[in-house]
């Protein structure tokens, strides 16, 4: 009988390969984790019980407990050059039993300790990988960076030392171009001004290394969508959600209307939220819109008089 390694409350699971049922001809079946039978969702007929539990045999009901108790290390991970899977030898002077260590074994340890990380970082690409992730690190903790964004970002760059596109390059440059494709791709709204501002590197420098990765990569970037840049906008400016919907609808109207090809997308919705807060009475100035969407007044303005000329919306100013 499979049992619940998370409390009482009983679990049910859609299966990955479907089974039919013996009774009715239904293929939606569904997983009970804690009787360990599946059971038909149409007709209720128990189709197979008393399933093997490939799950552990100790049960934890807290998330300390099951920390204590798993027997297994962090899982492996592109943003560590040896994904993870090496050994550490941790800082602390003392053993297993939490006993101090003598002066004696703690000489023999800092050896250890010290051929230990010498024997990790061996070659000169990991060398480079070993600096270049933990400036991916510090880059994405600055900008606010979700752990997948920064999963991404570490593959390209691997693909990058692959293909021998580092070598007579700065690192910073390669890792914040590495860290837009990623942002890029997860369709996060950070833009190129942003990345070079934390990343030390000139916005020049980070364009140019960024159409070297398109150029040399085999990876497709999504064009860059100014609904994706509302969301960001609008809470940070403190818009209430039905505005930051009603601007998202004025950008909708004016795709169907071909009026957003070849234009920057951030002055597109910084434009959108701004007739918005006109319309919802949730004013914000032009001034305080481009400061927080990194656009100039004069592109808030032109993109504003562009829309309200083209939807015909009408704004009482």
């Amino acid at each position: 009988m499979m049992n619940n390694t998370t409390g009482s409350s009983r679990k049910y699971e859609p299966l990955d390969q479907p089974t039919t049922c013996h009774d009715c001809g239904s293929d939606h079946i569904i997983l009970d984790n804690v009787r360990g039978e599946l059971i038909c969702k149409n007709c209720g007929l128990v189709v197979s019980s008393q399933l093997i539990d490939s799950g552990p045999e100790w049960r934890a009901f807290t998330s300390d407990e099951q920390k204590k108790r798993s027997r297994v290390g962090s899982p492996m991970t592109f943003t560590i050059h040896d994904k993870g899977l090496s050994t550490m030898i941790g800082w602390e002077d003392k053993d297993a039993y939490g006993h101090k260590i003598s002066a004696r074994g703690r000489a023999q340890i800092y050896r250890l300790r010290k051929w230990q990380i010498r024997t990790r970082v061996h070659s000169s690409q990991d060398r480079n990988l070993s600096h270049a992730l933990s400036e991916l690190d510090r880059l994405t903790s600055q900008l606010g960076i979700p752990k997948s964004v920064k999963e991404t970002a570490a593959v390209i760059y691997r693909k990058t030392i692959e293909k021998r596109l580092v070598r007579g390059r700065s690192i910073e440059a390669m890792v914040a171009a590495t860290v837009y494709a990623a942002s890029r791709i997860k369709k996060l709204p950070r833009t190129i001004d942003e990345i070079a501002q934390d990343s030390r590197v000139s916005k020049k420098d980070l364009g140019r290394c960024y159409r070297l990765i398109l150029r040399n990569l085999d990876i497709k970037i999504p064009i860059a969508s100014p609904i994706d840049y509302v969301f960001r906008i609008g809470t940070e400016l403190n818009l209430s959600g039905k505005t930051q919907q009603a601007a998202i609808e004025i950008l909708k109207k004016a795709k169907e209307e071909g009026l957003t090809g070849g234009k920057d997308p951030t002055g597109l919705a910084a434009s959108a939220i701004y007739i918005s807060s006109i319309k919802g009475n949730e004013r914000r100035t032009q001034r305080e819109i481009a400061s927080i969407a990194r656009v100039t007044e004069v592109t808030v303005r032109n993109r504003y008089k562009e829309l309200v000329k083209e939807l015909g919306i009408k704004i009482t100013i």
